[in-house]
C-alpha cells in the first residue's frame, strides 16, 4: 500500500526522492511495503553492488538483510526526519508513518539510523557532514 498521491521525483542534490502532492497528517501510514529477506551469504554479495545502498539490515540479530518493494528504497535520509519506518519481522514488511504534519509538495524523509530523531552520522556522510546521493 502506497498513498496514491506520493511520487518519485528528482531532487536538487540527492538523486531521487519521495514527494507528496497532498498534505499528510501526523500519524498517517504513508506506505506498507513487503520485503524480500535474504541471508548473510546474499548480503556479502549485495555489499559488492549498487544495491548495498538500498537494502536494510533485517532481524533482531541483524545478520540478514532485506530489499523493500515499493518506494521504501527511494526515501532519502534526514535527521530529524518527517517519517519513521518500522520493520515487522513476522510479516516481512516495513511500514512508513508520518511523525509530523507534512505539507503538499514536501519530500518525505526517513532516518537511516532507525529512530526519526537520531542525530548520529550515517555511513555515507563525509567529514564535513555533507550527504551524498
Amino acid at each position: 500500500m502506497i498513498l496514491p498521491f506520493l511520487t518519485i521525483t528528482t531532487t536538487p542534490n540527492m538523486g531521487r526522492g519521495v514527494f507528496t502532492s497532498e498534505p499528510i497528517a501526523k500519524g498517517t501510514v504513508v506506505e506498507l511495503s513487503p520485503v524480500i529477506v535474504m541471508g548473510p551469504e546474499d548480503r556479502l554479495l549485495l555489499d559488492k553492488t549498487l544495491l548495498h545502498d538500498y537494502i536494510f539490515e533485517w532481524g533482531e540479530d541483524r545478520k540478514r538483510c532485506c530489499m523493500a518493494m515499493g518506494y521504501v528504497p527511494v526515501y532519502n535520509h534526514a535527521s530529524p526526519s518527517n517519517c519513521e519506518y518500522e520493520m515487522d519481522y513476522d510479516e516481512d514488511s516495513i511500514t512508513v508513518t508520518a511523525v509530523r504534519d507534512i505539507e503538499a509538495g514536501e519530500e518525505l524523509f526517513i532516518n537511516y539510523n532507525g529512530d526519526w530523531d537520531d542525530t548520529r552520522p550515517v555511513w555515507f556522510e563525509d567529514l564535513a557532514g555533507k550527504e551524498h546521493s
